[in-house]
């Protein structure tokens, strides 16, 4: 029995003696959690965390200002595309993740609160032997329920981008509809099956655990909500790529330097979009989070696209 023992143990030391330097690594590594990226470096997932929600805490006060700087404003057509791809009607709950700055939520209200005027201009001309009168009180009654019960619940996991967010919309005069919840998209705080649309522009490469993320938009969206992401994506024309290459790696971390006094965080944004999975990738990994109908759209040769799904 002993030497039996003995035996499998030679053997055992054996096998590990004779595996690669890096296969052993890779069971340490295991042992001590799952290995990420954060942009070209390689960390743990807590530490990915981490790294990640001290970028937005340095970036949230100028982080509208390079938007505008990085993208030479496209980036504002981007989230117009993708409201009117989402095409909401009065009534409907929306829950954007990661918009804490308020760019998606403002886009929504204006869109649900244009529809609405429109619902009862038509209305109105449907009764033209109203008095002026009638007439009068229907604009007034409109003017306190512009919405019609539509919500927007902006989700973010950074308390700094949520304090910029509530400054903006207290400024522009957003108050009707909003709400704003601190909360991890991987373990999103609302019951099930509570939302009409998810939405999440430029955040889910900023998520830990993407697969986590969209198991949460499909359990907490309604049978028949729709799930909407408008991310940077990987250029498909070669030349193209190329000049964006240049244009991220060269440009960008110094505007981030110049405008908002942080190298580091721009360099890591550029460097987290090349990490990112590619448009067919992304379109697998929702498909296997449970959607249906799953497709995307590029936009300015795929530096952007928008995936679509819905929860049957």
């Amino acid at each position: 029995m002993a030497a039996a023992l003995l035996w499998r143990c030679r053997c055992r030391c054996r096998a590990l003696l004779s595996r690669p330097a890096g296969a052993v690594r890779a069971r340490r590594g295991l042992a001590a959690g799952p290995e990420m990226h954060f942009g070209f470096q390689t960390v743990t997932e807590e530490e990915r965390r981490e790294k990640i929600y001290q970028v937005f805490e340095n970036v949230a006060k100028k982080y509208d200002v390079m938007n505008d700087s990085m993208t030479l404003g496209i980036h504002r057509v981007w989230k117009d595309i993708l409201v009117h791809k989402m095409n909401p009607c009065p009534g409907t709950l929306l829950l954007d993740v990661a918009g804490g700055t308020g760019d998606i939520a403002f886009r929504f209200i204006n869109y649900v609160r244009f529809v609405r005027q429109r619902q009862l201009q038509r209305k109105l001309k449907h009764h033209q032997n109203l008095s002026w009168q009638e007439i009068f009180e229907s604009y007034q009654k409109d003017e306190f329920n512009s919405l019609g019960d539509s919500q927007v619940v902006v989700c973010d996991i950074n308390r700094e981008m949520l304090k910029i967010g509530k400054q903006k919309a207290q400024h522009l005069g957003y108050t009707e509809g909003l709400s704003w919840v601190l909360g991890n998209a991987e373990e999103l705080p609302f019951d099930d099956e509570k939302f009409d649309v998810y939405t999440i522009a430029f955040g889910i490469r900023n998520v830990t655990r993407i697969d986590l993320a969209l198991q949460e938009a499909y359990r907490v969206l309604k049978p028949g909500g729709r799930f909407l992401c408008l991310e940077f994506s990987h250029v498909s024309n070669p030349l193209l790529s190329r000049l964006y290459d240049l244009y991220s790696f060269q440009v960008i971390p110094v505007l981030g330097e110049v405008i908002a006094g942080d190298w580091r965080s721009y360099q890591y944004l550029v460097e987290s979009i090349r990490q990112f999975p590619p448009q067919e990738e992304l379109k697998a990994m929702i498909e296997d989070a449970g959607f249906f109908k799953v497709d995307y759209e590029n936009l300015n040769f795929g530096i952007v696209a928008i995936h679509s799904g819905f929860k049957l």
